[in-house]
């Protein structure tokens, strides 16, 4: 039986290591777990903790391909991030000239959300609780 108990990382590419990490460290709050610079690859990983089960992988390379992202390409489409109370965070984000798009309701479960973009442009979703 194929049994997932949780979502352990997600693993992102970044463009500018420096300021992915800044982002996902000091303005999202994750905590650093490891940080490593892999010589063989001219590339650091940066192992984020979001919670006690879900890490986010942050990679940096030399020159990697940009994403296709609008309109909607095929593959992951974008990460959510539960979150308590969606106004407290969109605050929090727009304090750190992060743009927000307006709270929206997911018709299917009455719950809100809103997206906004890492640096790379990667969409990234509050999802209310």
């Amino acid at each position: 039986m194929f049994n997932v108990s949780h979502v352990h990382h997600v693993a992102i590419i970044c463009s500018d290591y420096s300021v992915s990490k800044r982002f996902y460290h000091e303005i999202l709050g994750f905590q650093i777990i490891k940080e490593t610079y892999r010589e063989a690859r001219q590339s650091y990983k940066l192992d984020l903790a979001i919670n006690e089960h879900q890490q986010i992988e942050l990679f940096s390379f030399p020159s990697p391909p940009a994403r296709p992202s609008y309109p909607e390409a095929q593959g992951l489409r974008h990460l959510a991030f539960a979150v308590e109370n969606i106004e407290s965070c969109i605050e929090h984000l727009n304090q750190h000239c992060v743009i927000t798009e307006d709270i929206r309701l997911d018709e299917l479960t009455g719950k809100r959300f809103a997206f906004f973009a890492d640096p790379d442009g990667l969409p990234l979703e509050l999802y209310e609780l």
